[in-house]
């Protein structure tokens, strides 16, 4: 059975043990097993909720309720006992440690995007922990997106928390409280112009192109160091179904939410032990903050890169001066400021079979980094489909294992991104290409 402690290890990164790029026929995992997947669907659903959600809330039982939501949440669980637990847990809620009310409140918001909105604008009124009230206000506002709403909770935000100016968590709720209504993508010239700022940056790119709406998958492409991009033998471009969404579908400032828009640095490969992981290898990337600004950079040692005071403007030059001015590309930045870490891109163990009617779906969401499709033999536990292989293997087939990542909604169209609509922005910066030279 899986209790508390390893169902914790499981939905938290663990260390990453290797930069060895394994052969495809090598790797394997047990967890992907039919009779495995089975027994963990059973525990989930008898021991890890519903022990828990039947058994009277107190101070000795909050944990299980707090472990209980973490999987209902990742793993989209839904029935008459996990409800039950989740009203039982707003009735107690001003005794509750914070921990266990910020997972009610992710479980909420990814599960139960209608149903707890009354209790949601009770809390508003009184909620005092800039997190918990951002997780509130965000579920609130998705509910509600008109402008008056979205004035009642800056309200809000003026007489519940009289420092907010300095609280860069409230800050990045206030742009998102602004922005919400008014997602303007970046145009096509926008990115012609990123494909062609590489050769400034001068180093190997991955573009992860997202649809607005993180419930759509999206498709990885790769620029070499030299400008072009990478194709199959017959000349194809090579793509990469992958998954910008968190399993709570939380805005990007709140940790565990959606994959941040913007730059990451891309600092080699690794292979991890977490269960969901999986033993497919992985890119480590860093965010803004996360580490010392010359490992994001790529600068070396310390002593002979000499940073700017203006960090913003530093990560901004990684962009096109077209693009600077958009509050999108700084989501990265501010999200690592607030604290965000542990964002890579890696495959998954995750049977899709518990999103089989969300429009991701055979994706698998995370706790917020950008996971590739993967289908696994559930009968000997080999690899089916890996496009986390595939993509690791087309980025370190060429000189280096580092360089950048960039993220970016390419519009806010109600489907996934197609190979046909990326294929289209290469081929006109090909055609822009030749042209100019």
């Amino acid at each position: 059975m899986i209790g508390r402690a390893v169902l914790l290890c499981l939905l938290i990164f663990l260390q990453y043990v290797s930069d060895a790029q394994p052969r495809r026929e090598d790797i394997y995992s047990d967890f992907v097993l039919y009779k495995k997947r089975q027994l963990l669907l059973k525990d989930l659903h008898e021991n890890v909720v519903a022990k828990a959600f039947l058994a009277p809330l107190d101070s000795n039982t909050e944990y299980k309720y707090e472990a209980a939501c973490r999987a209902i949440v990742q793993f989209m669980l839904d029935n008459d006992t996990t409800q039950q637990g989740i009203t039982q847990l707003f009735v107690q809620y001003d005794s509750l440690q914070y921990d266990t009310k910020r997972a009610l409140l992710e479980t909420v918001y990814g599960v139960y995007p209608e149903q707890y909105i009354q209790s949601i604008q009770l809390l508003l009124a009184k909620e005092t922990n800039p997190m918990l009230f951002a997780i509130a206000a965000a579920y609130s506002l998705r509910y509600d997106s008109a402008v008056v709403n979205a004035a009642t909770i800056k309200k809000r935000i003026r007489e519940q928390f009289p420092n907010y100016s300095s609280n860069t968590l409230l800050a990045e709720l206030d742009k998102y409280l602004n922005n919400y209504t008014h997602y303007k993508p970046p145009t096509t010239n926008d990115l012609i112009e990123l494909f062609r700022y590489q050769q400034v940056v001068k180093k190997k790119v991955i573009y992860s192109f997202q649809r607005h709406s993180r419930d759509y998958g999206g498709l990885a492409i790769i620029q070499n160091a030299d400008g072009s991009f990478m194709r199959t033998a017959e000349g194809r471009l090579l793509v990469f179904e992958q998954l910008a969404r968190s399993a709570s579908g939380l805005p990007y400032f709140i940790p565990d939410g959606n994959t941040p828009q913007g730059v990451y640095s891309i600092q080699g490969t690794a292979v991890t032990y977490n269960k969901l992981i999986g033993p497919t290898p992985n890119l480590q990337l860093i965010m803004p903050y996360e580490r010392k600004w010359p490992a994001y950079f790529h600068a070396g040692d310390s002593t002979v890169w000499t940073p700017s005071s203006d960090m913003l403007w530093a990560y901004l030059q990684l962009l096109p001066p077209t693009m600077r001015t958009s509050a999108a590309v700084t989501e990265a930045f501010y999200a690592g400021k607030l604290g965000r870490n542990s964002i890579i891109a890696h495959g998954t163990t995750i049977d899709p079979e518990y999103f089989k009617n969300k429009p991701w779906y055979p994706l698998t969401p995370t706790m917020g980094c950008l996971c590739a499709k993967e289908l696994w033999n559930v009968s000997n536990g080999r690899l089916l489909v890996s496009d986390q292989f595939n993509l690791v293997s087309a980025f370190t087939s060429t000189m280096g294992n580092k360089g950048y990542l960039y993220v970016i909604d390419i519009d806010d169209q109600k489907k996934t991104v197609s190979r046909l609509e990326v294929e289209k922005l290469v081929k006109e910066f090909e055609a822009k290409q030749v042209v100019h030279n």
